[in-house]
């Protein structure tokens, strides 16, 4: 009786701390898919809105630069052409593509405008030995699979792994691409990181999962750049028993302010009603 008395009052203590303290402060989140500590400190120190692209205020991309893995398709400029080129190119990892008897020239590291030139040197060089040309062969390049630009989705969703990047992918597009977020993930401490050199600082930025989906909060809800990472973590042991408490009370606590009610500069009366003609 003892015993039980002693376990039951230990366990309520430990109870009333972890709800006092938050539960990540215990270590009580599960082993698997847990933030660093080094990771949440850097997450909290982000500028509430970094001066990033996101979700309504998107950047084009710089010029796609060609790297092993990509698939290019290179054929004349003139489809009547006598030159004959093998059909779809697959980048090799020494970074060159095979143009048959035109060579084997490098491509990997260039652009799609650079890459026509080199080419039609390439090929205007070799016709060249069999006929005098007036003027370079013309050529045209069309990158046709794009596997070298990626970002990733780790940790609590249904499909993890490595994604391409269109252009104007967002930390939500990323998601709900990886299938979506398990009933295990702690929805207000996701984080995106950003690749940096060995002994450069780091770049984490926090993901505010249910701002975005539930206020259409946008101020997390970023461009995606090649390589970066979303990590979903797992929730604390009582996240979800005790919301209140074992929520990070980091950055994605700011408080929400509605448009409807005098708020954001938006009209007080609500949304506007369309009136029909009688």
């Amino acid at each position: 009786m003892r015993r039980t008395v002693r376990f039951g009052g230990a366990f309520a203590l430990w109870v009333i701390v972890t709800a006092a303290t938050g539960c990540e402060t215990l270590g009580l989140s599960p082993p698997a898919n847990q933030l660093l500590p080094a990771t949440k400190a850097i997450r909290n120190t982000s500028p509430p809105a970094p001066a990033v692209p996101r979700e309504l205020a998107k950047e084009l991309q710089p010029a796609y630069v060609v790297e092993p893995g990509d698939t290019l398709l290179v054929q004349p400029t003139d489809l009547d052409s006598p030159v004959r080129l093998p059909p779809d190119q697959v980048v090799f990892a020494d970074g060159t593509i095979d143009l048959g008897v035109y060579g084997r020239p490098v491509v990997a590291g260039r652009t799609q405008e650079q890459i026509v030139a080199l080419v039609s040197t390439a090929i205007s060089a070799k016709e060249g030995e069999k006929e005098k040309l007036k003027e370079p062969v013309g050529v045209t390049v069309r990158i046709i699979g794009r596997t070298s630009k990626v970002y990733y989705v780790l940790g609590e969703v249904n499909a993890p792994g490595a994604f391409p990047v269109n252009g104007f992918d967002t930390v939500l597009d990323g998601i709900i691409r990886a299938g979506g977020v398990t009933n295990r993930a702690g929805l207000q401490n996701i984080v995106l990181s950003r690749p940096t050199p060995p002994d450069n600082c780091r770049v984490v930025f926090p993901v505010c999962y249910s701002n975005i989906v539930q206020l259409g909060d946008t101020s997390t809800n970023y461009q995606l750049q090649p390589g970066d990472r979303i990590y979903v973590p797992g929730k604390g042991l009582f996240e979800g028993l005790l919301p209140a408490r074992c929520r990070p009370g980091g950055p994605c606590d700011k408080p929400q302010v509605g448009c409807f009610g005098g708020g954001c500069g938006a009209p007080t009366a609500g949304p506007p009603v369309l009136t029909l003609p009688r």
